[in-house]
């Protein structure tokens, strides 16, 4: 199966020239929590993305409001992508390496063409269940990917932490 059959191809983008506040806004009215960020140039180049969690953290972080924070802040030098005609297998690959749940899709023509989501996979399974389809993703493996994308990146290695000055 190819990243193409099972990607949203109906996203929504941040200009890189926009602020954590419009991808708030964009988030909240279109019930996502990612938003690729594209060049404010009219040519549309995917510059970087921005989570929900990134909104949070740096507004926590740089005690700012989130209208205050340019998008600016969240271009990264790699952004992690796959392109619509690779083979599922490739874009789990990525996924559970880097450990992402959202993959920017590159289309042909070199420019972003959709997302592809643990969420669209997981969904996949699902239809698959129905009679006369064919099987084409294993549970196993969507879960796998799942596991690999949750394993805790920092050195305490799934351990709580906790802050014995804090503490009452």
């Amino acid at each position: 199966m190819k990243v193409k059959e099972l990607m949203t191809r109906e996203i929504k983008v941040c200009m890189a020239n926009e602020t954590l506040s419009r991808a708030a806004q964009l988030m909240w009215e279109y019930d996502c929590g990612f938003l690729p960020i594209i060049e404010s140039d009219g040519i549309g180049a995917l510059l970087g993305v921005v989570t929900d969690r990134d909104i949070a953290m740096a507004t926590y972080t740089q005690g700012k409001p989130p209208s205050a924070i340019p998008l600016t802040a969240f271009v990264a030098h790699t952004i992690i992508t796959c392109h619509e005609d690779d083979d599922i297998t490739v874009a789990e690959t990525l996924m559970k390496k880097h450990q992402v749940r959202r993959l920017p899709v590159i289309g042909r023509n070199g420019r972003l063409a959709g997302i592809l989501s643990l969420n669209d996979l997981a969904r996949e399974i699902e239809l698959e269940k129905a009679p006369g389809r064919r099987i084409e993703l294993s549970a196993a493996d969507v879960a796998t990917t799942l596991a690999a994308i949750a394993k805790p990146r920092l050195a305490h290695e799934g351990k709580a932490v906790i802050d014995l000055d804090y503490v009452e």
